[in-house]
Formats: structure tokens, sequence, C-alpha cells
């Protein structure tokens, strides 16, 4: 079940985020951005949506609507979880949603030096648009052009 995440989720939200981030602590230069959100404003902003499994949080995303877009700031999966499909669920849901609320692209920016990310992303029909350094990150924006629904 996907659902909005509530404020009082907001701190196991985080947690989730610190463990799923925490393996590319290594690769990347710096802490990922996702792990300093406020989660708590996510969720009152109505940006952050949990993925539940067995009655426990098992997944995350963070929607943001943009100017002609819907912008995918944050998926995180438990990482005892990882390889289940959750991830890809969310990307679904994100691809719903966006289409739900009439917007014809997904946008996303994921590190550089996060490899397997962007394949990921790439065989969910993303295309990369921009590499560039922001703030000392390497950063890799892609997009995705949805199909109109109907």
């Amino acid at each position: 079940m996907i659902r909005r995440a509530t404020r009082a989720e907001a701190p196991a939200l985080a947690a989730l985020v610190e463990r799923a981030y925490a393996p590319w602590l290594p690769v990347t230069v710096s802490r990922p951005l996702p792990m300093d959100d406020d989660y708590a404003a996510r969720c009152e902003a109505g940006e952050a949506f949990c993925l539940w499994q067995d009655e426990k949080l098992a997944a995350l995303i963070v929607l943001v609507d943009g100017p002609g877009h819907l912008w995918i700031d944050n998926v995180a999966v438990e990482p005892a979880l990882k390889g289940q499909g959750l991830g890809r669920t969310l990307m679904a849901f994100a691809e719903a949603e966006a289409q739900r609320r009439g917007l014809p692209e997904l946008r996303l920016l994921t590190n550089a030096l996060m490899a397997a990310n962007i394949a990921l992303y790439t065989r969910l029909g993303f295309m990369e648009t921009e590499r560039r350094t922001e703030k000392g990150r390497a950063r890799v924006y892609m997009a995705k052009r949805l199909q109109p629904s109907g």
C-alpha cells in the first residue's frame, strides 16, 4: 500500500533514508542530500509517500510539482527489501501520479557516482538531459516523457 506519509512518521522516514543511503557513503564524496532532508516538512507539504509491506515501512518516495513536470526528489528502499521491485513500484506510482496531476514528464537527478541508479533509471525509460557539478556534487539530470493518459 502506498499513501501519503504523516508528520508523525517523519522520524521513521528519516531513519529509512539513513539506512537506504548508507551504502553510498563510501562511493560519494559527500553525504547524499536526502539524508539531511526535513521529512516533517515534506510530510506537511504532502510530498512524501510511503510504501508499507507487512505493516512495516518498506520504502518512500518524495514527489514535488514542478513547472510542467513532477520532480522525483528521493526514492529510498529498506536495504533488507532491495531486489523485490519496491523501487520500481514507487516509480510506477510517480508516473501514475504525474498523469493524475496532468503533468507530461517526470524528472530527477542522481549523483554521477551512483552508476547503478543511472542504469536503473535508464531501464525505466529515463533519458539523461544534463550533467553538471553543483555545490561540489557531480549530478546527472534525467527525464521521462509520459504517454498521455486516456
